[in-house]
């Protein structure tokens, strides 16, 4: 089976779109593309040590945009500030960085009138979570990616949005963490396990397995807001 990392991302289908979002005195970096007749927006918060030129990321981004659904791939730390460890694993402070790029999605023309949905991987999953509960009904659905919505602490039982988690089969420590997280989410959820696959999805057929699941999700959740 073909490589989807291999194979390149992004594949030029869609204009893409390099925006740049101001948090205070900081300037993140992202990468945009609306498709045509969009019917929602996934915001990307990448994990540990990732960004948005995470290949996988932008792998599943891709398949989003084919389905109908337009993405912003987003630098969540600065580059200076993703050497600070602290940072990377500051959950709070993540959250609060991908509430400011909702904020601009929602002013900017050409996505305010989309659906939002968040894709957290590792540790954007955690982040994902904890600004999903502090913008309550305005995020619409979330899926996670060998993520850590644990890390989320008492943000779970708060969440409205429709909740994904996905592990890989062979990624036991981490399939404990999102049994537990899951066990105390109240909103709409599912988990589902990809077997074979460990915490990367680096086996043949398992990130398009993610992509596909993922696209489902967001198509069922976003693109019925879109129709209401």
């Amino acid at each position: 089976m073909s490589d989807p990392i291999g194979q390149g991302s992004r594949g030029g289908q869609f204009p893409e779109q390099d925006v740049t979002i101001a948090a205070d005195a900081a300037q993140l970096g992202g990468s945009l593309i609306v498709p045509p007749g969009a019917g929602g927006i996934v915001l990307f918060a990448h994990g540990s040590g990732s960004g948005r030129f995470s290949p996988r990321n932008r792998y599943v981004a891709d398949v989003l945009n084919r389905a109908g659904l337009a993405t912003l791939l987003l630098d969540l730390l600065t580059e200076p500030e993703s050497n600070d460890r602290r940072l990377v694993f500051d959950i709070p402070f993540l959250a609060d960085r991908l509430r400011v790029a909702t904020h601009w999605v929602e002013n900017n023309p050409s996505t305010g009138n989309l659906a939002i949905g968040y894709f957290g991987a590792s540790t954007g999953a955690g982040a994902a979570v904890v600004a999903a509960a502090e913008e309550g009904r305005t995020i619409k659905a979330i899926v996670s990616r060998g993520g850590r919505p644990d890390l989320a602490n008492g943000a779970l039982g708060r969440i409205s949005a429709p909740i994904l988690l996905i592990v890989g089969g062979n990624d036991q420590p981490v399939i404990r963490l999102n049994e537990m997280a899951y066990s105390q989410i109240l909103a709409p959820k599912d988990l589902v396990i990809i077997p074979g696959a460990t915490h990367l999805f680096e086996e043949p057929g398992t990130l398009e397995e993610v992509a596909r699941l993922a696209g489902a999700w967001f198509t069922r959740y976003l693109q019925r807001q879109a129709t209401a």
